[in-house]
């Protein structure tokens, strides 16, 4: 009996190791750590008190111990890289811990509505965990859907008061994006009672509480002193450990400057050449927009098939994107309105973002870590970079061959692009505050499209003050994009083609782009960097 328990053990610890350094023993872990990851749920409302997360952060480090004993060794390079993610997103929920503390210094954080889907995979930003997603659902609500929406919307005036117990770091800047923000969704809950009456009790009430908790921002923040930058140190390592990139603050500050200096000159170099031409003008009717509208993503689909630049599922489609139900007066024009308004079409480039969720809903990843689309924002280089390298592109491709002033609203967007990211940088180390990072990106686009009195330069510096290096992954990821292609092209020589590198590169899924590099040509170089397992 002895000899035969001694066995039993000991085949026990045998089938524990093996499960401990396979494939389906990383992805059950990955399941429970997304589990653990976010916080437990008390009468409808996420749990971010200091007890809670001075738990969560204990507790951590024994996640990340179970993570370090997978002997990752003799695995693909695909299973490393997934194996690496998890290891990313864990220094993410650290990184919250120990800098950001999103929950106790920014009331940005506690989200209580999204009205509109992200064209990213996921949110931009942090939030709490069980937001209402209203975009979701269908309007008005059914009985179903109804009763779901109640309560979330029941939970709100709670979340907000917690809200006030844990906002106990003062922090001027997130406190303003804070005001703004709830604002917004202020709006969205008084529409949504408009919209749906048999939830307009409880909106009405969440939309109370949501006005209070403004009139408590505003009276706390009249006094309150700007916190200390998070500095560059931290913005290196986040950039390093949690996104997978190799760029430093200092990289990425030269990498802005000298695409600013780009876009700027090759558009005077393109303005130039079309000096003879006529400018582009707006549309004089709602009727001139959307047919403008429905030939630019007409022509953007046709393009992509007939050029057999990938491969385009039959589901693919832009029809979210017609029609445009307003014209706005030309003072209320903000940056992308002043660009999609002048040509449809250059734009249409970066709405590739919804052809690439599409392609997340209907043909998810085998791996159920890439497949599960990556917190903290892990994916935005992947994404942003992508979105942001397909308008110039395509340019390159021929698609706007027919249309030279087009040509010229490609480079004021990278330009912008540049600027954007610029801000981010100087917010993180200190050299900008949000008002003088929204008046940077005011003053220095270029013709003054982004709006002073618009909604977009607040976007723009809500998602890059909470997430940093947001503001520079549209043209950090579209190099490290350029790069891949360089390195691909060099190997196959006369054999590359475009149309089987994009398809396998789709097939990566949406993960930084380093791992992507890694995966596509074997070059564990940056990995090595990065000090990922490999």
């Amino acid at each position: 009996m002895i000899i035969r328990a001694a066995f039993l053990i000991a085949l026990a610890a045998l089938n524990a190791a093996a499960q401990t350094n396979s494939a389906a023993g990383l992805a059950q872990f990955f399941k429970e750590w997304r589990e653990f990851q976010h916080p437990a749920m008390i009468d409808g409302v996420p749990d971010y008190t200091p007890a809670a997360m001075k738990k969560q952060h204990a507790a951590l480090k024994a996640w990340q111990k179970r993570l370090e004993a997978f002997d990752v060794a003799i695995w693909t390079t695909a299973q490393k890289i997934d194996y690496n993610l998890i290891r990313a997103e864990m220094n993410g929920l650290d990184f919250d811990h120990r800098v950001l503390r999103p929950w106790s210094q920014a009331p940005f954080f506690y989200r209580t509505i999204f009205a509109a889907e992200s064209d990213t995979p996921l949110h931009e930003g942090p939030h709490v965990y069980g937001a209402l997603e209203l975009w979701q659902y269908s309007l008005p609500l059914d009985a179903k859907s109804a009763a779901e929406v109640t309560a979330k919307l029941e939970a709100i005036p709670r979340l907000l008061a917690q809200a006030k117990s844990n906002l106990t770091e003062p922090n001027r800047d997130l406190w303003e994006l804070g005001i703004w923000s709830k604002q917004g969704e202020s709006r969205a809950l008084a529409a949504l009672a408009q919209q749906s009456p048999n939830v307009a009790a409880p909106a009405a009430k969440a939309k109370a509480a949501v006005d209070e908790f403004i009139d408590w921002l505003r009276a706390g923040s009249r006094t309150m002193k700007r916190a200390p930058a998070m500095g560059k140190a931290h913005y290196d390592w986040y950039q390093k450990n949690v996104h997978l990139s190799t760029h430093t603050w200092q990289s990425l500050l030269h990498m802005m400057e000298r695409e600013l200096a780009r876009s700027l000159a090759s558009l005077q170099l393109v303005r130039h050449r079309n000096r003879r031409l006529p400018e582009l003008t707006l549309p004089a009717s709602l009727e001139e927009l959307n047919r403008r509208n429905d030939e630019a993503i007409d022509e953007f689909l046709s393009f992509l098939k007939n050029q057999e630049i990938f491969t385009v599922p039959a589901y693919m489609n832009l029809n979210r994107l017609r029609p445009i139900r307003r014209l706005p007066a030309k003072e209320e024009l903000d940056l992308f309105t002043n660009v999609d308004y002048r040509d449809s079409l250059p734009l249409k480039c970066h709405m590739i973002h919804w052809l690439e969720k599409q392609r997340l809903d209907a043909q998810p990843h085998p791996s159920p870590i890439r497949s599960a689309r990556l917190l903290y924002n892990i994916w935005d280089g992947r994404s942003e970079g992508f979105a942001t390298a397909w308008e110039e592109a395509m340019m390159q491709a021929g698609l706007l061959d027919n249309r030279p002033r087009a040509q010229e609203l490609i480079h004021i967007m990278t330009a912008v692009r540049a600027i954007r990211g610029i801000a981010d940088l100087k917010f993180h180390s200190g050299e900008f505050t949000l008002d003088q990072a929204k008046q940077y990106i005011v003053e220095t686009t270029p013709y003054g499209w982004f709006n002073p009195k618009g909604n977009t330069v607040w976007v723009d510096m809500a998602i890059y003050a909470h997430q940093p290096g947001y503001g520079t992954t549209y043209l950090a990821g579209k190099i490290d994009f350029d790069k891949l292609i360089a390195d691909v092209a060099r190997a196959r020589g006369t054999a590359f083609t475009m149309k089987p590198f994009l398809d396998e590169f789709f097939d990566k899924g949406v993960i930084p782009m380093s791992t992507i590099r890694w995966e596509m040509t074997g070059d564990a170089s940056e990995a090595r960097a990065l000090g990922l397992r490999h």
